[in-house]
């Protein structure tokens, strides 16, 4: 019988160790972005990736030569150098690295593996999803690292973790009869603890509205450091993610660290998340949120939605990461899609 990640002392970092790069696809799918909008998300992208290069490597999926050649153009720009990127070119079909991408563990030692978990774009929402799902066993091989493959559909937005051992998802989408059905709770807890190195696990109820991936805790609440953790909230009775986020907040007031302490919990205001036109799943809603920022190498890129409170945002960031710099990108043409910067980042190690 062969050991397990867990057995072999390996365990999912969290965000803010130390990167070897960052994944992302450049995006081709005019399912996704109909029309003009597409052009409009190649412009986020641009902003992202020049961003995030000038403190770590990125690794960009471009689908053929053609998505290449007016990705390049696109990066470069005015001059700009993209000597920090890395074009793989991997038949694709969407964008979303996160939830499809290779999930790292690491040792205390700094050895990593991979595992590469079942893709099925959502409960089978939006096929075909098979190119995307054989991401993670290309990277594998393309940098010799040791891969685990368990057996089980799991999207790396669903899924959060503080380093040490505690796991935040939500029932909403890990116990979706679309993605493991015959899976109890019990069970898909011990795939988290065998393969992902996890102790406790806190699990929130539903996500907002207008998230086509039936609830992912990337829009809900995260992990800033080891013991703390920042979650969406509203105090608009007439909100409609209202009751939801009022739930998940009863039972993050109430969540133990491994110590059998609370956590501290920061609340951010949820921005405006109603469309003039609907998505392409016909929802009148986005999932857009301020806790779907990405932890980089001495970075953190923070999706902007609201004048209301972005600059607000800009200023709390600052000081839960006094040694990043925090870059404010603009997401209201990303989010239509039904995702936002985390949602498209995958960190490597």
């Amino acid at each position: 019988m062969s050991l397990t990640p867990k057995a072999l002392n390996y365990r999912m970092p969290p965000e803010w160790d130390t990167h070897s790069g960052t994944l992302l696809s450049w995006p081709v799918n005019p399912d996704t972005w109909p029309g003009g909008k597409l052009a409009k998300v190649e412009k986020v992208y641009t902003d992202i990736i020049r961003a995030l290069a000038e403190f770590e490597n990125i690794h960009l999926i471009v689908h053929d030569h053609a998505t290449y050649q007016r990705a390049k153009a696109s990066i470069r720009g005015d001059f700009f150098s993209d000597h920090a990127v890395t074009y793989h070119f991997c038949p694709s079909n969407d964008v979303w690295t996160r939830d499809f991408g290779p999930i790292y563990i690491k040792k205390e030692t700094g050895e990593v593996a991979i595992t590469n978990w079942d893709y099925n774009a959502w409960g089978e929402k939006y096929p075909p999803y098979d190119s995307d799902n054989k991401i993670p066993e290309y990277f594998a091989e393309k940098f010799n690292i040791k891969s685990f493959k368990p057996g089980m559909v799991l999207e790396g937005g669903s899924i959060e973790t503080n380093g040490a051992g505690v796991m935040l998802t939500t029932e909403s989408v890990l116990l979706n009869p679309n993605r493991n059905p015959d899976y109890s709770k019990d069970d898909i807890e011990g795939y988290l603890k065998s393969y992902l190195g996890q102790d406790h696990f806190i699990w929130l109820k539903a996500g907002l509205a207008g998230d086509d991936t039936d609830g992912h805790i990337d829009d809900l609440a995260r992990f800033v450091s080891e013991n703390t953790i920042v979650a969406a909230v509203s105090d608009q009775l007439d909100d409609i993610n209202y009751e939801v986020l009022q739930q998940n907040y009863e039972i993050l007031k109430s969540a133990k660290n491994a110590k059998g302490n609370n956590f501290e919990v920061i609340f951010v205001p949820m921005p405006l998340c109603k469309v003039d036109e609907p998505t392409v799943d016909g929802s009148e809603y986005v999932p857009a949120s301020y806790t779907n920022f990405y932890i980089a190498n001495h970075v953190v890129l923070l999706p902007l939605y609201d004048e209301r409170f972005d600059d607000t945002m800009i200023q709390l960031f600052k000081r839960l990461f006094p040694d990043r710099k925090v870059i404010g990108i603009p997401c209201s043409d990303l989010v239509w899609g039904q995702g936002s910067i985390h949602c498209i980042t995958q960190q490597m190690y």
